[in-house]
């Protein structure tokens, strides 16, 4: 029996192309730990981009196929699929004293206008995106009206302070930050805006933030200062839109969109929230308008994120401190956010290459 050889196994995986990437996984230098054993049992790592890869099963097959077909003296395949998340400093070409250099992604979740689900929808994927392997942190960038504390059952935590750094709390694996971990419940933050400004820069140079795979910046409504100062700051890998159907929250997103591709910021993909609810017989009542996000989303050249329905379970889960994918797994909406999750982080990668990621 011919001894299969390191060589053929490279040959083989070279025509096994990454779908967003558009090279093989050769050439991307995600092939690693090629091991053959003496009954030409054969098994090697592929690295992602990655854990929340939406493609991953349909490479692993593709590898397993390649060497089936290249490699017929194999008796068998094993593939692992790992992951080492990109950074979005390449494209950015950070220099190595910029803020937060050991977080390799930044993402800012905004909406037009308030009370569209921003917040829940920032807390949800950043606990989506913890629960495939990911190392992430979310900031309650929203200083006037932080509810951070509130969707993750924090509302009396305080944070530590060691070494004149302060420490984040986490919980359902996110690392988390907010003005309300700082300041009574019941106090009104009562400042202008180069005083929000100087607040926000201490969340970014103050916090121990550590190694983060992902940092979701949970914005406040509109386009002021405080977005102004986050975009003239940090090197944002890219923003996630979220707005409900209806004309009044679509006109508003219009100036957001306009505000992040003004300052050169990718727009990862808008999410409509609030998309229909689902009535006893099955049918759906479309309360605030029908498909009005992913109408917005084509005519303006962007990723359409996917709807994720309005539901009381997502309202209380945030009321009671548990985000609606840990507490409902398995409803559509959760799989929504989930798929959304996916998405932002595919398009992330996509970004860190140097590719187009809006549509």
């Amino acid at each position: 029996m011919a001894k299969v050889q390191e060589s053929s196994i490279y040959e083989a995986l070279s025509t096994v192309m990454e779908p967003d990437l558009k090279k093989d996984l050769v050439t991307l230098a995600m092939v690693e730990d090629i091991e053959i054993d003496s009954e030409n049992n054969v098994s090697f790592s592929v690295v992602l981009t990655t854990p929340a890869c939406p493609m991953k099963e349909q490479i692993k097959n593709a590898c397993i196929e390649a060497i089936r077909q290249h490699v017929p003296e194999a008796a068998g395949v094993r593939v692992n699929m790992k992951s080492k998340v990109t950074s979005s400093c390449g494209h950015h070409h950070c220099d190595h004293d910029r803020p937060l250099k050991n977080v390799k992604n930044i993402i800012a979740v905004a909406s037009g206008k308030g009370g569209v689900g921003k917040s829940t929808f920032a807390a949800n994927l950043a606990v989506s995106l913890a629960k495939t392997g990911a190392k992430v942190g979310l900031l309650d960038a929203d200083l006037y009206g932080p509810s951070i504390p509130t969707m993750f059952g924090l509302q009396d935590a305080k944070p530590e302070v060691t070494d004149k750094k302060i420490i984040p709390l986490e919980k359902f694996g996110v690392k988390l930050m907010s003005i309300g971990f700082l300041v009574d419940n019941e106090t009104a933050v009562i400042w202008r805006g180069p005083m929000a400004s100087s607040a926000i820069k201490q969340f970014i140079n103050d916090v121990e933030w550590n190694e983060l795979d992902y940092l979701i910046f949970d914005m406040p409504p509109g386009t002021g200062d405080i977005q102004i100062t986050l975009a003239q700051t940090l090197p944002i890998s890219g923003a996630v839109i979220v707005t409900t159907p209806q004309d009044v929250a679509l006109a508003d997103v219009s100036k957001a969109v306009s505000m992040f591709r003004r300052v050169n910021i990718p727009i990862l993909g808008l999410l409509e929230n609030m998309s229909y609810y689902e009535l006893p017989d099955g049918t759906r009542d479309y309360i605030f308008g029908h498909h009005g996000g992913e109408i917005f989303a084509k005519a303006q050249g962007m990723a359409f994120l996917g709807s994720v329905p309005i539901q009381r379970n997502i309202r209380e889960g945030g009321d009671e401190g548990v985000p609606y994918v840990i507490g409902h797994p398995d409803s559509p909406a959760s799989k929504a956010i989930n798929n959304a999750a996916m998405e932002v982080a595919r398009r992330v990668s996509i970004t860190n290459a140097g590719l187009d990621a809006e549509q």
